[in-house]
């Protein structure tokens, strides 16, 4: 179920200073996130070649491609955990690309999850799902457990909250991991393919939550090679190939009827991995 008819819409003028929740409710015209002319490169290798984007309040967008196409690398520069060679970026209003810009308060309102859980070992799922609101947001203990406690029964684990990361299952952990998120109370929220670590059988859960949170209007950008979702749920598809973007646009299109030949090449090889390239086919 595409989410397309959920409201879009944000108005801010770009500045260094964070922008709290809520502040770009108006009529549209800019971007929760909006991404110029951006560049990374490691060394030699140049993984973004001149990336333009934007994502606007309530929207989701999916972001695939092949491995190495710089999808994870793109995610990463929008909170600075990688810092971007040239370009701009701007979150919630602010440029996070600016020399000055206090990063940890735009993270604050930028909830990420990854492939991996990156749970505390050592804590209890509520702990784990307290410890930010406590130190960063200030949260008394008895706020802070509400807040986790209401958080893990949304993701299906309200029962749960006494028990460590190791008790869990994959699929729980990363639920865990998004219950913990949440509790940040975000603007938006960055996915960055958080199926791939698990086992077959537990994608479904993961993808049941965050479809869940599609439906109730988070912004949400997501890198992800789960096809499926990505035509259900977002409300835009990105294919990046080589460091650009090849393509974008609704996913009836982009997964349904893709304009370009390096996309129909992929798809063909993601949804029918029986397929072989006609010069190798034997």
């Amino acid at each position: 179920m595409s989410a397309t008819n959920r409201p879009a819409g944000a108005t801010a003028t770009p500045t260094t200073a964070p922008v709290a929740p809520g502040a770009l409710a108006g009529d549209g015209a800019d971007a929760v996130i909006r991404i110029q002319d951006l560049h990374k490169s490691f060394g030699p290798r140049e993984v973004l070649r001149g990336i333009d984007l934007d994502v606007r309040a309530g929207e989701v967008v999916c972001v695939v491609g092949p491995s190495g196409s710089g999808k994870s690398t793109l995610l990463r520069c929008v909170n600075l955990l990688e810092r971007p060679t040239s370009g701009t970026v701007r979150v919630l209003g602010t440029e996070v690309t600016h020399p000055d810009v206090d990063i940890d308060a735009v993270r604050a309102h930028v909830g990420m999850v990854f492939q991996q859980f990156n749970l505390f070992a050592n804590r209890t799922v509520l702990e784990n799902c307290t410890i930010a609101q406590r130190t960063v947001l200030r949260r008394s203990r008895a706020e802070a457990e509400r807040i986790a406690q209401e958080n893990l029964e949304r993701v299906g684990l309200g029962d749960r909250g006494g028990a460590l990361p190791a008790q869990l299952s994959g699929g729980q952990q990363q639920r865990v991991a998004i219950a913990r998120a949440l509790s940040m109370d975000p603007a938006l929220m960055l996915f960055d393919e958080p199926t791939s670590a698990l086992d077959p059988e537990l994608v479904g859960d993961v993808l049941g939550v965050m479809r869940d949170l599609a439906e109730a209007g988070m912004t949400m950008l997501v890198v992800t090679h789960e096809m499926a979702f990505a035509r259900e749920v977002s409300d835009r598809v990105v294919f990046m190939d080589e460091g650009v973007i090849v393509e974008q646009g609704p996913p009836a299109q982009v997964i349904g009827a893709p304009t370009q030949e390096r996309t129909r090449t992929f798809l063909r090889r993601v949804l029918d991995p029986t397929h072989q390239h006609p010069a190798r086919a034997r």
